[in-house]
């Protein structure tokens, strides 16, 4: 039970943004513009790794960043 209280706190401390990717590197991971005009340095999700979804530069994302860190983030979603 107590696994299932923490999973919803985990989410509270998550802000999702849009963005455009900017550059792309070897190990999965991109440097997004987002909407507001700042760049965060992002990583592929389990999820679309294991679902072989392929990101390229230009494309539209969804990034999710933590409150805590402001400059990393994980790309959730793509357009």
């Amino acid at each position: 039970m107590e696994g299932a209280q923490t999973q919803g706190k985990d989410k509270k401390d998550k802000i999702d943004f849009n963005g455009v990717v900017k550059e792309a590197y070897p190990d999965l991971s991109f440097k997004v513009e987002l909407e507001n005009g700042r760049e965060v340095f992002a990583y592929l999700s389990g999820k679309m790794k294991m679902h072989y979804i392929k990101i390229l530069v230009g494309d539209k994302v969804k990034v999710e960043i933590s409150k805590y860190d402001l400059k990393r983030g994980r790309i959730i979603y793509r357009y």
